[in-house]
């Protein structure tokens, strides 16, 4: 990418797209095409396609997407599926027309089977069932590589995709309907420091395991592999390390300054039992994180206080 390439970033307003525009204005990439969901609703072709003739983008990052935690995803279960697949659609199909020179699609390590082995190699996916709990979301996810895929396969297209750990840090959705796993922690948290509850009661066992990694990490990853990466194959990303639930939810505790008892509900569900990441093929290309859990979780309260108080 040079200076003066026409970037489309989907999604700019989210955790993701918020992010990559930071790193790319950091990195003197000023001539950024952004659209809010109400300019331009992805769902709809043809005003997509429309968007893409009269832009004409040199690279897009398709971070847009309807997402969620555990609970969002067992309960809008059809609009999941649906809206992603029409996001995933338009944008890719919309690329090619125009010939944009490189697009990048964020997928999700939820798309791995839910008895994986781990860690999680990307020769393991279609490998096994789905995570039932959100198994609408995933599969819209996989239809998106695929997409990629085949759009690389047929017409030579330039697409690649990337599957990240669990997300956090600035930006995030703290809605308790929608959020992921950090996010509803760090609110939980949060609102029982400030109504000075004596417990806190979390959903499942804390067993499960999980892999987090910080936006700006993903960002920085994100930007590297539209220079340097084009293979057809998907990309992991993240630390190559996990945490328990119970563990990640005593780190946030901390970050947070709240004191209480923590519990868990085991009546409720787990989701899949561990997804950490084997990451040696994106270590091969000269990337690594550098936020750390403790420091990450310390810059995402302080924004979660700043802007959603």
């Amino acid at each position: 990418m040079q200076k003066t390439s026409k970037i489309y970033v989907a999604g700019h307003r989210g955790m993701v797209g918020s992010a990559l525009e930071r790193y790319l204005r950091a990195q003197g990439l000023q001539n950024l095409v952004l659209r809010t969901s109400k300019e331009l609703d992805l769902t709809r072709q043809e005003a997509v396609e429309r968007f893409f003739a009269e832009e004409r983008p040199e690279y897009v990052f398709l971070a847009a997407a309807r997402v969620g935690g555990i609970l969002a995803n067992k309960t809008y279960r059809a609009e999941f599926i649906r809206t992603n697949l029409q996001i995933e659609g338009n944008v890719i199909h919309s690329a090619w027309q125009c010939s944009v020179r490189k697009l990048l699609f964020f997928s999700s390590s939820c798309v791995y089977p839910r008895l994986c082995p781990q860690p999680m190699k990307e020769e393991y996916l279609w490998s096994g069932l789905l995570e039932p709990t959100n198994e609408p979301y995933a599969v819209a996810k996989l239809a998106g590589m695929s997409l990629c895929r085949a759009y690389r396969e047929q017409y030579g297209a330039d697409f690649i995709s990337v599957l990240p750990a669990n997300l956090y840090g600035p930006n995030d959705n703290f809605d308790p309907a929608q959020s992921h796993l950090v996010a509803a922690l760090i609110r939980k948290f949060h609102e029982a420091k400030v109504n000075r509850s004596p417990s806190v009661c979390l959903w499942g066992t804390g067993t499960p395991r999980r892999e987090v990694l910080h936006v700006d990490d993903l960002a920085k990853a994100g930007i590297r592999l539209m220079e340097v990466y084009s293979e057809a194959e998907p990309i992991n990303i993240g630390w190559g390390q996990d945490f328990t639930v119970r563990e990640i939810a005593t780190a946030v505790q901390k970050a947070v300054g709240y004191d209480g008892k923590l519990h868990f509900d085991p009546e409720k569900p787990d989701g899949a039992p561990q997804r950490l990441l084997d990451v040696s093929k994106m270590r091969s290309v000269g990337w690594a994180p550098c936020v750390d859990l403790g420091k990450g979780l310390e810059t995402a309260y302080a924004w979660y206080v700043n802007h959603c108080q």
